[in-house]
Order: structure tokens, then sequence, then C-alpha cells
């Protein structure tokens, strides 16, 4: 196309020049004003143009069009004529306005609100506001941020239809004397108390039969692995034996109790409702004080802040956790969590995150224990060398009955979870006479583990 600033000079004056001059001549009298001639002389160029070339009509065009009287413009205001070279048929160009139909774009969006021209071909940009390709009023999702690597290596994994693979059934007598005997794996599932269910969870339960005459069966597994110089063990459950009698337990020992030393990770007995977290060792283990913010727990420290079994009547030296949510119905209601036990040259500490606040790390099997604030519990360095009076360590389950500590408390109460004993609950003055004549009472208690992982420090 050609525009008004693309018309040679010289050729406006020679055509202004020749024009008025042959005007001039045929006209007699006096010499006319220029301006009183202007558009009787631009309808004789745009004549005599038009006439002689295609070329300098369309040059005259351009260059006077604007000055042409209105009636001279054929057809409307929409539908001008611009001559422009073209090897085919041209059509008429029309002016956009509102409509969206582009001359020679024939895969143009005929539903396109908005297209603006941006040359002298008339093409367009489209707009963003298509109505055939909404666009997303949705928040942008945000990129998960990367989790680094850990400073801990997975070494076993226990989860799935293949939970049980790699662990061994204890069959022997009940060492702390509650009134269970424990079966082994083929019995166990016989009896239908082990099982792996449509979850893919690990199911061990207790023998609910009516009334029983002396032992009710149960399971107890300990893993063949194990873990010496530190170790980061990771159960996620979401279900615990609960009830009066129970004594359920998952915790890590080590041989030739206590010189291997124990860790009770999670840990309690009857309807109490606050998680009891417990090292049981040789002499010369202790905690370093009883002040959790010192500590930097969560939890408080009980019966003292010496670990010796020997010096404690076997207690050992107990933190119990704040939070209902950390033992039992309040554990089980929650849809559990995931306990989490630090061994490593700075001591030993405990972690307890419910079900909807398990670490991201965690989940990705990329544990970052600096990460996770407050321990519930810990034994620092300072007092108890961790590498000393622990080592070679298993993991273990077990749901004992009765025995040396749910016995022993079957009449007291003023325990969080358990305001009344569990013999005025009951009515039954001792726990093995309750154990034996209610199967009923222990449709409850059962673990169901999602998973037990073991990492070990990177070197």
């Amino acid at each position: 196309m050609y525009s008004l600033q693309a018309l040679p000079v010289y050729l406006l004056l020679v055509v202004a020049q020749g024009i008025t001059f042959a005007e001039a001549i045929a006209t007699p009298g006096p010499s006319p004003k220029p301006a009183a001639h202007l558009p009787r002389l631009v309808r004789r160029a745009h004549a005599s143009a038009v006439q002689k070339t295609h070329s300098l009509a369309r040059d005259l065009r351009v260059a006077f069009g604007s000055v042409l009287p209105r009636s001279l413009d054929e057809g409307s205001a929409n539908k001008r004529v611009v001559y422009c070279k073209s090897s085919g048929k041209q059509r008429p160009f029309e002016d956009k306005g509102s409509q969206n139909n582009n001359p020679g774009d024939d895969n143009d969006d005929p539903t396109d609100s908005s297209s603006t021209p941006t040359g002298s071909q008339g093409s367009a940009t489209r707009s963003s506001t298509s109505t055939r390709t909404r666009a997303s009023t949705d928040t942008p999702s945000q990129p998960t941020p990367q989790i680094p690597d850990s400073p801990w290596r997975l070494t076993n994994s226990y989860e799935g239809r293949t939970f049980f693979e790699g662990w061994d059934f204890f069959t022997t007598a009940d060492p702390t004397h509650g009134i269970v005997d424990y079966i082994d794996e083929s019995a166990g599932r016989e009896a239908g108390i082990l099982e792996i269910n449509d979850q893919g969870h690990a199911i061990m339960r207790v023998e609910t039969t009516p009334t029983v005459p002396g032992n009710r069966k149960s399971i107890r597994i300990t893993t063949q692995h194990t873990f010496d110089r530190g170790g980061l063990v990771i159960m996620d459950a979401t279900h615990m034996p609960v009830g009066c009698g129970t004594w359920p337990a998952f915790w890590t020992n080590g041989p030739d109790w206590p010189n291997g030393g124990e860790i009770d990770i999670l840990e309690g007995v009857h309807e109490y409702s606050h998680n009891q977290a417990t090292l049981h060792t040789s002499t010369g283990c202790t905690i370093t004080s009883t002040n959790s913010d010192v500590l930097s727990i969560s939890g408080r420290v009980i019966h003292g802040t010496n670990c010796d079994v020997g010096a404690t009547g076997n207690q050992g030296c107990g933190i119990r956790a704040n939070s209902p949510r950390t033992y039992g119905r309040g554990f089980n209601e929650g849809g559990g969590g995931v306990y989490a036990m630090k061994w490593d040259s700075t001591g030993i500490a405990v972690y307890f995150f419910p079900r909807e606040s398990i670490p991201e790390d965690i989940t990705a099997e990329q544990p970052q224990p600096d990460t996770w604030g407050a321990a519930q519990a810990r034994w620092p360095a300072a007092t108890c060398d961790p590498f000393r009076f622990f080592r070679q360590q298993h993991a273990i389950f077990d749901t004992t009955l009765c025995g040396d500590w749910a016995g022993a408390v079957w009449n007291v109460g003023g325990v969080p979870g358990q305001e009344e004993s569990c013999a005025e609950r009951t009515g039954f003055s001792t726990c093995e006479a309750y154990v034996r004549a209610n199967g009923a009472a222990f449709a409850e208690a059962y673990w169901e583990v999602r998973s037990v992982k073991i990492y070990a420090e990177r070197n």
C-alpha cells in the first residue's frame, strides 16, 4: 500500500503545476486565484490519472484523497477501495470496528473477542480473552520445595504384603510375666490374630475367645536386623492396643539386658492416654535435667533421672508426653501417626507426629530430624553415653496382658486417661481375673501398622 509520505515530492509538484497551467490556458479572462480552482483541479487530476495509468491513479488517490469532496467516495466509508498490488482478486478491505473477520486469515477463531491490526496487510494479534479457551482463574500451583538429601540412609523397610518378612516371632514365656502365650506366624494366621489387611497394613491382635482358663494368645515380633552405634527408627501406625488389662509396646532392645540397653518408644498400660518413653540401662546413665526447657522436649520427666534398672526397680527413666493424641484411644481416634526414635552421638530422642502433621521429609524417605522441632523425649549424651549404654538394637512389637506393670497398677487411678482405676471401672479385683473372663473387651487390643523403616547415618 502507498501512503502520502511515500509519494515522491517532485511528482506532486509536476502534476500540480501542469494542471494549473492547463487550467489557466483554457480559462479566458483574468487569471483566477489558485485556491479557488483547487477542488476543480483536483477532480480533473484524479480523472486524468484514472484514465491514463492505473499506477498514477493510485499515487494521486493516496496523495489527494483526503481533500476530495465526499461525493467522490465510491461506496460507504466501510468499503473504501484501496489499490494494492495483488496476484489475485482484491476484495474490499472492511474497517474492522467490532467485527472479528481478518482478511487473509481464514483460520481466525470466529469467537475471538478482540483483535488488533498490526500492519499494512491488516494482520492482527489475538487478545487473551478468547471465549474458546477460557483463562484459568485458579491460583497457580506452587512448585514443590526440593527436599535435601537426608543425612540418614534407609537400610530396612517393612511394609505392605511382605511386612512380616524379616521378623522373628517370639514364642517363649513372657519375660514380663504377662498372661499371654506368644505364637508363631502360621499359628497366628490360623488363629485369626495375624494378617495383612486390604490396605496392606500389618494387623497383630490379642485372642478374643470369650473366656479362657489360662493365657490368651498374642503376638510378639523382633527384627532379624540389628543396628549398632546409632540409628533412626520410624514407625507409622493407624491403631494401637487399648483397654484395661493391656500393655502394648514398640521398643528396641540390645543383648544381655540391661547392658545392651532398652529404648521404649511407644508404651503404656490400660486406658492411659499419654505415651511414656523410657530408657532402661545399666549403672551410669542419667537424664541431664528434669526441666523440659533445658532438655528441649515437649514431655515431662517422671520417676526421677536415674535410668539404671538396678537402682529403680526396673523402672528406668521415663518421660511422659503432654498430649492425649500420643497413646491409646486418642491415638486411634486421630488415625494414629508416626513415631521416630533417633540414636546418634548427641544422645537419644523420641518424636511423635499426628497423622495430619507428618513431615514431608519422612514421607519422602529423606528424614531431616534437625528440622522436626522439640522432641517428645530426649536423653542427652552429656550424662548418658549413647554408644556405651546401647548397642546392637532390634526393633520389637508386643502386646502382653497384666504382667509386671499393668498388673501392678490395676488398682491405681489418677493417671492421665485413667483417673479411675481399672478395678473400679471393671468391678474385677485383679487384672488376671478380668482378662480371662472378658474376651470381647479386647476387640480394640490390636496393632495396625503401615510401616517400619530403619535408617543408618551416612558416613
